[in-house]
């Protein structure tokens, strides 16, 4: 079972370490939001105003990483104990699957007002904030939650496995723990592999999301969003903002994971 200490190293780590990737790389976010936009790259903004919506990042970031890690830190110690060496693979899929899904209660809120701040900059982020109190109410910020978790699972699914599974097998090349720049690297093959693999969900979530209230998008059914843009848009759109975001969550799997590995380590 986790204690306290490993709790609260959990907690402080994964926080730090989501503050340092989200507002490090987040033009590259803006940039792949603004792709994604249905209005396209240059009117939602181009290269104008990279870093719109970033008090909404700033807010969330800490909350929303800390809480994935406390509870896939603390999911993998349970399950750790039922379950044999052989079958750690499906632990960090589950451990990782549960973090997403409690993570996604911040991360959606201020994911909400961050994207719409991305693709309409001329707002900002407080009036984002404040239309979206008085056109839908609190349920507005957690519009797109269903389409963020159907992306954050599939994503976890590939993300944290592997990274686990690319550490052992390093561990084991050298005979010895890993350090933590070694475990950035496999978090950076880790997480663009799985950013790829996951674009279209990622793109139908920032659909929803960005889709004016009332309109079908906005109702948050993933596969109509993904049919429609194969029908105007072909495969090619359903990978639209594939090399941004490929780059950004591969950095950003470096400098995460690795800053949580190495944090965690200082603080047990």
């Amino acid at each position: 079972m986790m204690e306290s200490r490993e709790f609260l190293a959990s907690l402080v780590a994964g926080g730090l370490a989501g503050m340092c990737v989200d507002l490090t790389l987040f033009p590259l976010d803006t940039m792949k939001t603004r792709l994604q936009s249905q209005q396209g790259f240059y009117n939602a903004g181009g290269f104008r105003g990279i870093y719109a919506g970033v008090p909404s990042a700033a807010f969330g970031s800490f909350p929303n990483a800390a809480l994935f890690f406390v509870t896939y830190d603390y999911t993998k110690s349970v399950l750790g104990l039922c379950v044999s060496t052989k079958q750690a693979p499906l632990v960090h899929m589950v451990a990782a699957s549960l973090g997403e899904m409690a993570a996604c209660l911040i991360r959606v809120p201020s994911e909400v007002v961050k994207q719409r701040a991305q693709a309409y900059p001329s707002l900002g982020t407080y009036k984002v904030f404040l239309d979206t109190i008085r056109q839908e109410g609190i349920l507005g910020f957690y519009r797109g939650y269903g389409s963020t978790v159907k992306r954050e699972i599939p994503f976890a699914l590939v993300q944290f496995p592997l990274w686990e599974f690319l550490k052992a097998v390093w561990s084991w090349k050298q005979n010895g723990a890993v350090d933590s720049w070694q475990a950035a690297v496999c978090g950076a093959f880790a997480g663009a592999s799985a950013a790829a693999v996951t674009t279209p969900l990622d793109l139908a979530k920032t659909r929803i999301m960005l889709a004016k209230t009332g309109t079908t998008t906005a109702s948050g059914k993933v596969l109509p969003v993904l049919k429609n843009i194969w029908k105007t848009q072909g495969i090619s759109g359903l990978f639209s903002g594939i090399v941004p975001r490929v780059t950004w969550i591969s950095l950003g799997g470096f400098l995460f994971l690795g800053t949580y590995d190495k944090l965690h380590r200082l603080l047990l």
